[in-house]
């Protein structure tokens, strides 16, 4: 083993150990807490929202730890264990495919392969966790017909950007290859993000715009005290799938949407739905959505950088298990393992998310109403079984959103400040 492998195993267990211990660190705490309703949600939350939330944590906490030694042992099989080269090979067998229409069905065969692999875990986690505790709405028929859309999806949008990326590392891998794929990787991102709301959701889901009332009135009021230019308010027909309810808004410039999921709209008063919608649009206000995607540019670059001097190390490829030294290998390996190398950024992001998410809380309690936000994150805390009693090392570590006391604590200030 190189230095490579070394690094590579090092981080896999690394990440695996840290994730296991927060996880069933964790799964206790929030067990410690399952008898009581903690005091400042007693009046709101009842015993029995409370410890279904606890177990539905638990489920999905137990799940998760499985899922997570699952994809430790199939990134090892595949890599250091020889399973991208054995593939490789067998596409290197086909004589109807060669140069780059070969490497781009050899990389869709990976991710379809390892799709289908994790298929048994979203099945149950589908059809046995949600279900049980009520939250999943789908049929198997509709899974499967989601499934079969999401993969046309995959074709339709991944063919063409894989074709051009594999192109331009076997026409250009001695030149500034990774400069001009980072330039044809982010019109493709602006491209996207205009497409989704118009072209891509409405195929797994309805939207409708949402009907003149109080609810609407609010929002147009808030829009224009806001200076929030929108090119609609839809609500979508989440209930047809599941149980959860969120709010928000895609796109960019004047083709902005706001969503919001039906089952939200039903179980918010009109006051919550407004407050929600503010906090949505403090993000944009305070610039998060611009700074994510600047940062998610630049990280990119890096990223691609990075790839391009490792292309040119045998060692890179050798050490992940790897005789076949081409571009299309490369790149398979920055997808799959390069970024196993960077799980401790994870928290690191995570922080700057709660700090944004204070940010949108108190754009909310100024042009809306700090109650009514705290009333409707409360109602979806319950209604989304989420926990009010996380470990804090496990919040600080994953969650992007302040836990529930701190950040309910944060916005009761604003009331009375």
């Amino acid at each position: 083993m190189n230095v490579i492998s070394v690094l590579f195993v090092a981080s896999l267990l690394a990440h695996m150990v840290i994730e296991w211990w927060l996880s069933v660190k964790n799964q206790r705490y929030i067990a410690q807490h399952r008898a009581e309703v903690p005091s400042e949600f007693a009046g709101i939350v009842t015993l029995a929202s409370h410890q279904k939330a606890a177990d539905y944590s638990a489920k999905k906490l137990s799940m998760g730890r499985y899922l997570l030694v699952f994809d430790v042992m199939l990134l090892l099989v595949l890599s250091l264990g020889g399973g991208f080269q054995f593939i490789y090979n067998q596409w290197l067998a086909v004589d109807l495919l060669t140069g780059t229409a070969r490497d781009v069905a050899f990389i869709l065969s990976i991710f379809a392969i390892m799709a289908l692999l994790h298929l048994p875990f979203t099945l149950y986690s589908t059809f046995v966790i949600e279900t049980n505790f009520g939250f999943n709405h789908m049929s198997l028929g509709m899974f499967v017909k989601d499934t079969l859309k999401q993969w046309a999806v995959v074709l339709v949008i991944g063919v063409p950007l894989l074709w051009a990326m594999i192109a331009t590392m076997n026409t250009f891998i001695d030149d500034l290859w990774w400069l001009y794929a980072w330039l044809g990787w982010l019109f493709f991102n602006f491209l996207l993000v205009w497409a989704y709301p118009i072209l891509i959701a409405p195929i797994f889901n309805k939207f409708t715009p949402l009907e003149a009332g109080e609810v609407k009135t609010r929002i147009e009021a808030l829009l224009a005290k806001t200076g929030f230019d929108s090119d609609g308010i839809f609500v979508m027909d989440g209930s047809s799938r599941s149980g959860h309810g969120n709010a928000y808004f895609t796109g960019f410039g004047k083709h902005k949407r706001i969503v919001f999921y039906d089952t939200l709209i039903e179980k918010l008063h009109p006051s919550e739905v407004e407050a929600v919608l503010a906090h949505e649009i403090g993000h944009f206000k305070h610039g998060h959505i611009k700074q994510r995607l600047i940062e998610g540019g630049f990280m990119s670059l890096a990223g691609l950088a990075l790839l391009g001097w490792l292309v040119h190390r045998p060692e890179f490829y050798t050490g992940l298990g790897l005789t076949t030294q081409t571009p299309v290998m490369a790149l398979l390996l920055f997808l799959t393992v390069v970024p196993s190398f960077f799980f401790w950024m994870s928290p690191l992001m995570a922080i700057k998310s709660r700090k944004h998410e204070f940010e949108a809380d108190a754009f909310a309690a100024k042009y809306a109403s700090a109650t009514a936000l705290i009333s409707a994150l409360l109602t979806m805390y319950r209604d989304n079984a989420s926990t009010l009693t996380p470990d804090p090392w496990y919040s600080a570590y994953h969650d992007s959103h302040p836990p529930a006391k701190i950040r309910i604590d944060h916005l009761n200030a604003l009331v009375h400040q």
